[in-house]
């Protein structure tokens, strides 16, 4: 049997025959699934599949993602069943402790693919920021916007490009420049009386 197959039985299944077992019965069922019982491997999953997918859940928040983590889970348990030590916890506590680590890992590189994603959005403002800075703008009133932002320092004119013009909340700025929204609201405050300033002096 290909270890992976077990885990496409669907998480719903905690009804089944196994679905009641004891901390004790689970033990002896992943025990022997160490020893390759496919049999004893489908009963604990019966048996656990559904309680690792509520914990996936209240973790992760997204049920789809929730589900892939339990199959992965699931065939980890098939694949690695012979490092369960009953002296050290119950089956049931070793699955969990598997599933929730499997769950803020997957949590952990969703934030990261945010994260990067909002730094190459950065990176690109910066740049589309450069190009129009530079171009002759018909009209006065943005040649004096451009013009004024582009005197202030990039601490206090890039959140205000990124709230203004790529429509960020503060949260959003916080985390694309990777500091505290306090810090992103007092220098976006600080930035929009420089540029008041500069705009009354220009017009």
């Amino acid at each position: 049997m290909d270890r992976g197959a077990g885990a496409q039985r669907e998480g719903d299944t905690q009804g089944g025959r196994s679905g009641t077992a004891d901390d004790p019965a689970l033990d002896r069922l992943l025990i022997r699934a160490a020893d390759g019982d496919e049999g004893a491997f489908a009963e604990l999953y019966d048996a656990l599949a559904h309680t690792v997918l509520g914990l996936a859940c209240r973790v992760i928040r997204d049920k789809a993602q929730a589900e892939e983590v339990t199959q992965d889970v699931m065939v980890e348990v098939w694949r690695t069943a012979d490092r369960f030590r009953p002296a050290r916890g119950a089956a049931r506590n070793w699955v969990l402790t598997l599933a929730h680590r499997r769950a803020v890992d997957r949590v952990r590189s969703v934030a990261a693919g945010r994260a990067r994603e909002l730094r190459a959005a950065v990176r690109e403002q910066e740049r589309s920021f450069d190009t129009v800075a530079e171009e002759v703008e018909t009209r006065e009133e943005q040649r004096v916007v451009f013009r004024c932002l582009a005197h202030l320092t990039r601490e206090l004119r890039l959140p205000l490009v990124l709230a203004y013009y790529e429509g960020l909340t503060y949260a959003e700025v916080a985390e694309a420049l990777s500091m505290p929204a306090g810090t992103v609201k007092s220098r976006m405050r600080q930035g929009l009386r420089r540029l008041h300033d500069c705009m009354e002096a220009g017009s």
